[in-house]
């Protein structure tokens, strides 16, 4: 048991019989009345997220979790079989419980995120960034990067980005996976 006192971004909490990850968290004391913490909360498995306000000093419930490397070895009509990497051990997921799927090809190392009282699969966390080959996007016109001018770009897993004008087929280009943004091309 824990109090409001403890949290902290990323923290794993039971409330309302769900698992519930803390973004972020403010203690406010106003002029008048008792302190509260005001805490924005999202939902393990359905991804929702919503705002509440405990009372200074309730007691919450802490789950606790733990991170796995898995690793992803194919796609099939059941879901994304990953691998543990450390025991073999295979386990089949649905797309819509892994964050950036869409950035995900053969052989990536994602973690996986399991609960570990009851040893059940959570959800799976792409690394923050991945680096993708562009197979196909229309050509730039040369000398035409003054504006901020973006287009459309198909990466090796299918997966359509907006890139700037400069950016080719064959080109290599990192890719922010939490919100499928292009960061800057590869080195």
């Amino acid at each position: 048991m824990a109090t409001t006192a403890d949290f902290k971004t990323g923290m794993c909490i039971e409330h309302k019989g769900d698992l519930y990850y803390v973004i972020n968290f403010l203690h406010v004391k106003p002029g008048k009345g008792n302190t509260f913490v005001r805490v924005k909360l999202k939902n393990v498995k359905t991804g929702l997220v919503l705002e509440e306000r405990f009372d200074a000093g309730i007691r919450i419930n802490v789950a606790r979790v733990e991170r796995r490397p898995y690793q992803f070895l194919y796609k099939d009509d059941m879901g994304y079989n990953l691998m543990d990497t450390e025991s073999y051990e295979q386990i089949s997921v649905p797309g819509e419980m892994i964050n950036g799927v869409d950035f995900m090809k053969d052989g990536q190392e994602i973690e996986c995120v399991f609960h570990a009282d009851t040893e059940t699969f959570l959800y799976a966390d792409m690394p923050n960034s991945v680096v993708l080959e562009v197979t196909y996007t229309e050509p730039g016109l040369k000398g035409d990067t003054a504006t901020n001018t973006l287009k459309p770009a198909t990466v090796e897993t299918g997966a359509t980005v907006r890139v700037p004008l400069f950016i080719n087929t064959g080109d290599k280009i990192k890719i922010n996976t939490e919100d499928g943004t292009y960061m800057e091309r590869a080195k």
